[in-house]
C-alpha cells in the first residue's frame, strides 16, 4: 500500500497503475471502524484481484456547519492506514486543508432537491461541501467505481443524482450498513460516546426495527409509525430528537398517507447529549 498526501503525486501514481483497470475510491474522513472496512473489502470484491482500491482521508472543513462539531471529529491517521493495509487498499489519498482548497476558492457543486430535507435541513451547506469534496476527489482520482455506506443514506442518493445530472462517468455503489452485535450502526462519532450513552443508542436501532414491523406487518398510518418511534427515543434520558421522517427512498422527500412507494425509508438524527448520530432502514 502506498499513501500520497499531493495530488500531484497521487495521479502521477495512479496514471501509470491503472492500465485499463477498474479503479474504485472510498471517500472518507477516517477514523475508520468495521462500517469502513467493509466498504474497502466491498472495493475489492468490484476491482476484483487486479484492480485498484483507493481510500481517501480527509475531514472536509467545508461540510461542517458547526466549528465544535469539526474541531472535536476523531483523527487517528495511523490507525487508519494500517486498517487500510489490512483490508486490501491500494493508495491512500491523507490531503490537507489548503491541499484541497485554494485559499480564494470560489467554486461549489450544489444540489438543490434531495438535500432539502432531512440532515440538509438541519446542517445549512452540508451537502455543498459533501458534493464539492467529492466532484473534487473524483477529478484527482478518476475512478470507475466509488463505494458510499448506506449509513447516510441522503448522502448516497445525493451523490448518484450528482453522477446522473453532471453525466459523471463512475459506477456508484451503496454499502450496507454494518452493525455491533447490539444493533449500533459503526460511525466514527461513536468514539464520543461514554458506555453509557453507549447502550441509550442502541434505542435507535429497536425503534427501526419497530417501525419497519408497524409499516410491513401491522399497516399502521406514516404519522403513528413515526409517533411511535418519536415516544421510544424521547423515553431514553439525554436524547434531543433532530429528525423522525418517512421518505422517498430515492427523492428524500417526505410521503404522505395512501403513497405506495417501495422502498421507502424511514431516517432518523438524534443528539446523545452533544453527539448526533444518524440510523435509517428501508421500509
Amino acid at each position: 500500500m502506498q499513501s500520497y498526501s499531493s495530488k500531484e503525486e497521487l495521479r502521477s501514481q495512479l496514471q501509470s497503475a491503472r492500465q485499463g483497470k477498474k479503479v474504485v475510491l472510498v471517500p472518507t474522513m477516517g477514523a475508520l471502524h468495521q462500517g469502513h472496512t467493509s466498504l474497502f473489502d466491498y472495493a475489492r470484491t468490484i476491482a476484483g484481484e487486479d484492480g485498484l482500491v483507493v481510500a481517501s482521508i480527509f475531514v472536509n472543513p467545508i461540510q461542517f456547519n458547526n466549528q465544535d462539531d469539526l474541531n472535536t471529529y476523531p483523527r487517528s491517521l495511523t490507525a487508519d492506514l494500517n486498517l487500510c493495509a489490512e483490508h486490501g487498499v491500494d493508495y491512500v489519498f491523507t490531503p490537507a486543508p489548503e491541499t484541497m482548497y485554494c485559499p480564494d476558492r470560489s467554486v461549489t457543486v450544489e444540489e438543490h432537491s434531495l438535500s432539502s430535507k432531512l440532515c440538509g435541513a438541519s446542517r445549512p451547506g452540508h451537502f455543498t461541501g459533501v458534493c464539492t469534496v467529492v466532484t473534487k476527489l473524483f477529478n484527482i482520482v478518476q475512478p470507475t467505481d466509488a463505494v458510499f455506506g448506506k449509513k447516510d443514506y441522503q448522502q448516497l442518493a445525493i451523490i448518484r443524482r450528482m453522477v446522473r445530472d453532471l453525466d459523471v462517468p463512475i459506477a456508484i455503489h451503496g454499502a450496507e450498513i454494518v452493525r455491533a452485535d447490539d444493533g449500533l450502526a459503526f460511525s466514527s462519532r461513536n468514539a464520543r460516546l461514554s458506555p453509557e450513552q453507549k447502550k441509550d443508542a442502541t434505542v435507535l436501532r429497536r425503534a427501526l426495527l419497530q417501525a419497519h414491523h408497524e409499516y410491513a406487518c401491522e399497516g399502521k398510518s406514516l404519522h403513528t409509525i413515526i409517533d411511535d418511534v418519536r415516544k421510544a427515543i424521547a423515553a431514553v434520558p439525554g436524547t434531543t430528537i433532530d429528525y423522525v421522517e418517512i421518505v422517498h427512498a430515492e427523492t428524500m422527500q417526505p410521503l404522505e398517507e395512501g403513497d405506495n412507494v417501495s422502498p421507502a425509508l424511514m431516517a432518523v438524527a438524534v443528539f446523545f447529549d452533544d453527539v448526533r448520530l444518524i440510523d435509517n432502514i428501508e421500509l
